[in-house]
């Protein structure tokens, strides 16, 4: 399902019920894999970024498929429980993540079953754990990356898009009233679009698979190092991220863009610094904060931020200025 769209007023009000209450938002575009198996564990640890051998039941890991060249496939959350696996991961990417792991089950005791019932609610900003409470019952909200079972309802303390979050895995038949039990608490209470929730993101930083990346790009190179562990032994792709990061050999990375003027920039046009090419603009957002603002993967001679660039827009150049990501509380 593609996201919702919303005009800029509706958007704005949606943002500012993000920074001051809570935004409910039904992830569709999201899908949940259940893994079984006596091999589940030692396959799943094998074949991503982070630790899951040793990380306890209740516990949420961010991690990374990769092929062998550190290549990005897919993000995805597990959430760990005491017979099973939970692969929380956006639809899109499934198809190619399980041809990949497939490719790589040998007589290994491991079975992916989908979960089409199970929807993932995203509930965003300081109030998250608030309205939570109040949608299933009084449930505490646990400690962060960590989840917890109300009967047939799992729920989560996921920062997915760097903010103060929460995520409720629930069936598709209680997604409205879970939305309408939160909508009740009042204003600062609301189902939110996930274009308000997409701003959030860019401000953070946070790169999408598929959207800040290509199937060429380097793990390493969209700076998604929540979901990498740098002293685990052998999986996919682990040479090369041991290599780039001992040697410094990095050479692209993923930078924030401030844009001049009112004018938004369609997203995968060029960005320049002294007349060459140094990137291709990725997410582009309006913050009410920040003003126009993108992400992009950029070459290392534009790394410094307040270094100056060109984006070279179809409808006329555009100027911008290098921000580290997150963006810096004090921009505006």
């Amino acid at each position: 399902m593609a996201p919702v769209s919303a005009n800029r007023g509706e958007v704005r009000l949606d943002y500012d019920v993000l920074k001051r209450g809570a935004g409910v938002c039904a992830l569709f575009e999201r899908k949940v894999i259940r893994v079984v198996g006596d091999d589940r564990v030692s396959f799943l640890h094998g074949m991503c970024s982070n630790v899951i051998k040793n990380a306890p039941s209740g516990a949420i890991v961010a991690a990374l498929f990769l092929t062998e060249h550190a290549h990005l496939i897919a993000e995805f959350f597990a959430w760990i429980d005491d017979d099973s696996i939970l692969i929380e991961i956006d639809q899109a990417a499934w198809s190619r993540a399980r041809e990949h792991l497939e490719k790589l089950l040998v007589a290994d005791d491991v079975e992916f079953e989908d979960c089409p019932d199970l929807v993932v609610v995203d509930v965003e900003g300081p109030r998250a754990a608030e309205a939570i409470r109040a949608a299933t019952g009084d449930t505490v909200v646990p400690e962060e990356w960590r989840w917890t079972r109300a009967g047939e309802i799992s729920i989560g303390n996921l920062p997915r898009f760097g903010a103060s979050a929460g995520t409720i895995l629930l069936p598709r038949q209680r997604v409205a009233e879970v939305l309408s039990s939160i909508e009740s608490l009042g204003a600062d209470f609301r189902p939110i679009s996930t274009d308000a929730i997409d701003i959030v993101r860019v401000e953070n930083g946070i790169a999408r698979v598929g959207v800040d990346s290509t199937d060429k790009t380097v793990a390493l190179e969209a700076r998604l190092s929540r979901a990498i562990s740098f002293d685990k032994g052998c999986y996919v792709g682990q040479e090369t991220i041991e290599r780039a990061t001992a040697r410094g050999g990095l050479k692209k990375k993923l930078y924030g863009l401030v844009v001049e003027g009112e004018r938004v920039p369609a997203p995968n046009v060029s960005a320049r610094f002294e007349g060459k090419e140094v990137g291709r603009l990725t997410s582009v957002a309006v913050s009410p904060r920040l003003g126009i603002i993108a992400l992009a993967i950029l070459n290392h001679s534009a790394w410094k931020p307040g270094t100056r660039l060109t984006i070279a827009d179809t409808a006329g150049d555009l100027e911008a200025e290098v921000s580290d990501i997150p963006f810096p509380q004090g921009l505006k």
